[in-house]
Parts: C-alpha cells; sequence; structure tokens
C-alpha cells in the first residue's frame, strides 16, 4: 500500500507469536515455527472510540466476543515475511473501516428500466403460455 495509514497500529499494542503453519511442506512445516499469530485488543488499543466501535460491529469471525482481533499468517515461507503480512492485513481491516460508508438513498427506477423489465415479463409470458398443449389455449 503507498498511501500513509489515517490510524497507523502501534506494534506495541498487537500481541505476536510463532506456531508451526499447517498444511504441506515437508520437514520444514513440522520443524520450524514460520506461522505467525497475531492478536490485536481492540478495546485496550490507542485508535480513537468510533473505530473502536465500528471494529466490534463488524461481522468477523476473526473477532471473538472479547473484542479481540485474531489473525494467522502462514502463506510464506519466513517468520519474518508472515509477521509483515499480518501487520498489513491488521492495517488493512482497520483502513476498511477509517472512512464511514455513505448512507444510501432510495431512487426510483427509470423509465426506461420500468419497460425493459415489462418487455422481460412479457416475453417470459409467451414462452410459458406456448408450452401448453395443443390446441389448449388457457381458460
Amino acid at each position: 500500500m503507498s498511501t500513509t495509514p489515517k490510524y497507523p497500529v502501534d506494534e506495541r499494542e498487537v500481541d505476536i507469536s510463532a506456531i508451526r503453519a499447517q498444511g504441506a511442506g515437508g520437514q520444514n512445516v513440522n520443524k520450524v515455527s514460520s506461522a505467525i499469530h497475531l492478536r490485536f485488543d481492540i478495546l485496550a488499543s490507542s485508535l480513537p472510540d468510533e473505530i473502536k466501535e465500528r471494529l466490534l460491529c463488524l461481522r468477523d469471525s476473526r473477532i471473538t466476543q472479547e473484542g479481540v482481533l485474531v489473525l494467522k499468517a502462514q502463506q510464506h515461507r519466513t517468520q519474518e515475511m508472515n509477521r509483515s503480512d499480518a501487520l498489513a492485513r491488521l492495517q488493512e481491516v482497520i483502513d476498511s473501516i477509517a472512512v464511514p460508508a455513505k448512507t444510501r438513498r432510495a431512487t426510483k427506477p427509470t423509465y426506461g428500466s420500468k419497460q425493459r423489465r415489462l418487455a422481460g415479463k412479457s416475453q417470459r409470458s409467451e414462452i410459458k403460455s406456448s408450452r401448453g398443449k395443443p390446441g389448449a389455449g388457457g381458460d
């Protein structure tokens, strides 16, 4: 990401632990703890209250009931790359919340869209009416 984040994450507020990665990889996966388990306590962080509130309202399975965001990074072979990947993903989550969603304003369908919908309905009606037995032209 080339732009600087509006609310940068302080790495001292993040609990990072190295764990063994899952999946294929042979001996390296079984011996080396290269995956990263990142825990970020939203309520205890230095983020503004409005950002904390939006984060906690997210319907995200990675956020526990205690308000801790848990990320696991195991894409890369090295622990350092997984660590930077986990921190970048945490920053992405916070950045996605930083800009409030625009409120949706209801609009009426245009004349053309109404005509297209009605034309599609009448075409479908023709198809269905032609499916009956010959000579049975409806009621």
